[in-house]
């Protein structure tokens, strides 16, 4: 059957998730003017990426990353899959720890830090356990209660707008291509989509929905930091570490009960999130299935890696060291995105080659 509106919804919520947080402070401080030019660049980079993965994914039908690196030896499938592994344990833990300090600077201030973290990691393990089916299916239920909430919220936060600020429209200054902040935005570009060569074995899709799908992100990258923007003007909005949620904190609806709409766009973004460690999670467990010995139970493997990841988060000292890892990260993330989709296009390839070759 086929199950393509659920990889699609679980794309899109995923990276709204990780878009409105940190990937506005990366753009803006990354250029000074005309910040759609390194949006639309690294949304194509995000496209191109996704169409050269699933387009080697499906010359490999009813197989996974795993077996599809297996099939060349084991060698190739640690040369690729051991920084995979590292890569999404990392970002897993300072993840959870990043979003937990956001909730707790907006709305739970009292709140142990730990406890947050417990609770969100809690949320996304009992997902891991339930199975990547499960995840999907609770990805469209997401869509149609929190999808409408973002729109309200969204379509309310340029009341506040002033659109001469989105002027000078073009830059010749591309600077930004080597700016480390630039590097860190990829995390929202192109971090969360190598879930979709473990899935094929699972949940059936056709590579073009998603592929097309994914091209609703695209005003989501824009509205993320064109809002503090026009809001403020770009001198000031580069000097908030949370450009887009200080904008939406300054909305006013008279005719609303509550008096911050932030909390219920924090609380819808931090589902999201809450879906992605999930999934990454489950990509994990997937790979250390294949790694230790069947004996194991998954749900041991799921409660083992939560703790590591718990200890990993709550051992990052403050946010300073945060965006260290998220820099140390890039770097990582920028060698798994561009290898493996080229490496499983070119494996595609030579696969077809040699199925047309053989008698």
């Amino acid at each position: 059957m086929d199950k393509s509106h659920q990889v699609v919804s679980v794309h899109l919520l995923i990276h709204i998730g990780l878009i409105f947080f940190i990937f506005p402070t990366n753009i803006i401080d990354s250029t000074r003017a005309a910040h759609w030019i390194p949006i639309l660049l690294g949304f194509l980079v995000h496209w191109v990426l996704i169409s050269v993965y699933t387009k080697g994914l499906s010359r490999f039908e009813g197989e996974n990353l795993i077996d599809i690196y297996l099939r060349y030896g084991k060698p190739v499938a640690v040369i690729f899959l051991l920084p995979l592994f590292v890569y999404m344990f990392m970002v897993t833990s300072v993840t959870i720890r990043a979003y937990a300090e956001t909730i707790s600077l907006v709305f739970l201030s009292n709140t142990p830090l730990w406890a947050v973290m417990l609770l969100t990691l809690s949320i996304s393990a009992f997902l891991t356990s339930l199975g990547v089916q499960v995840i999907f299916r609770t990805s469209v239920l997401m869509a149609f209660i929190f999808i409408p909430l973002i729109t309200f919220v969204l379509c309310m936060a340029f009341q506040n707008v002033d659109w001469h600020y989105i002027f000078p429209l073009w830059s010749n200054d591309f600077s930004f291509l080597t700016d480390p902040d630039y590097l860190e935005s990829s995390f929202a570009f192109f971090g969360g989509f190598m879930y979709l060569g473990f899935i094929s074995t699972k949940v059936r899709y056709n590579r073009k929905k998603v592929i097309w799908g994914s091209l609703a992100l695209f005003p989501f990258f824009l509205i993320a930091v064109y809002i503090p923007v026009l809001t403020f003007g770009e001198d000031t909005a580069s000097k908030y570490h949370f450009p887009f949620i200080v904008a939406v904190d300054t909305i006013d609806i008279t005719w609303l009960m509550f008096d911050r709409i932030t909390i219920f766009f924090l609380l819808c973004t931090v589902t999201f999130v809450m879906l992605f460690t999930a999934l990454t999670s489950w990509v994990i467990t997937e790979i250390l299935r294949r790694c230790i010995p069947k004996t194991f139970r998954t749900s041991y493997i799921v409660i083992g890696l939560t703790l590591l990841t718990f200890l990993a988060g709550i051992n990052i000292p403050d946010w300073r060291d945060v965006d260290f890892l998220f820099g140390v990260n890039a770097w990582v993330r920028l060698y798994i995105y561009l290898t493996i989709p080229s490496s499983v296009y070119i494996l595609g390839r030579v696969s077809r080659r040699k199925a047309a070759a053989a008698p």
